[in-house]
């Protein structure tokens, strides 16, 4: 489906929030680096896909009832081959099924886990000022606490994002830092540009979120989007 259309089901279902592998999709329909990702509706699929989707894998519950997941067990990590896939998804839809007996279930999200690297972040707000913007910063106590984003409004130029990703304060440790070496600035760019376009290209979403977005000497990946939308008119 296309963004448009993964948006107008989401509005007609009453969410406001898509769900993972929809806010997957949209992300991957304009380039940004996701992880190999796939819906699956049972154990049985999960077995069939899990070669597909690779290791060490993890394993979601999709519901648009359930905030936390891991306190209803809805969430499996270090998953490593198609066996324990299989017993993953099961133990994830019964436990469920006994601590969130009420919710609706879309199913479980399967993808390859993202190895160590930067988390950074980069997020987008439709603005009722300034419009579409996009904001860039380190993840964890940086953005938590220190509050060391940069922000830019659409449109964003790649020339734009690199200044975004050289003026945190903590810019340095993108650099390399004690003995780590730099990150691919390149491609943070890469994404940053690219939400601008998403957010201003659809104007039901309110925000979008990609953290963390790991950054690796060659490039960078988005593990988690969150994308919230809004009624029109």
């Amino acid at each position: 489906m296309t963004p448009r259309e993964v948006i107008k089901k989401a509005l007609e279902e009453g969410r406001v929030k898509l769900l993972e592998h929809e806010a997957f999709d949209i992300a991957k329909y304009y380039g940004i680096p996701t992880p190999n990702a796939i819906l699956v509706k049972s154990p049985d699929e999960a077995y069939k896909y899990a070669d597909e989707v690779g290791y060490p894998m993890a394993a979601k519950i999709v519901s648009p009832d359930i905030t936390h997941k891991s306190d209803v067990g809805g969430v499996k990590l270090f998953i490593k081959n198609r066996e324990e896939a299989y017993k993953a998804v099961e133990e994830i839809f019964r436990n469920v099924s006994q601590n969130a007996p009420g919710a609706k279930i879309a199913g479980v999200i399967v993808y390859k886990m993202a190895p160590p690297g930067l988390e950074t972040i980069i997020g987008g707000i439709r603005d009722h000022v300034f419009g579409p913007t996009v904001m860039f910063g380190l993840g964890g106590i940086f953005v938590e606490v220190m509050r060391d984003v940069s922000f830019r409004v659409y449109p964003v130029t790649f020339e734009d994002a690199l200044e975004m990703i050289d003026e945190i304060k903590s810019s340095r440790i993108l650099n390399g830092y004690r003995g780590q070496p730099p990150v691919d600035k390149h491609a943070l760019a890469d994404i940053i540009v690219k939400t601008s376009k998403l957010l201003a290209e659809n104007e039901e979403i309110e925000s979008i979120d990609l953290n963390p977005v790991i950054a690796y000497p060659q490039g960078a990946v988005a593990v988690d989007v969150r994308i919230i939308v809004k009624q029109q008119g």
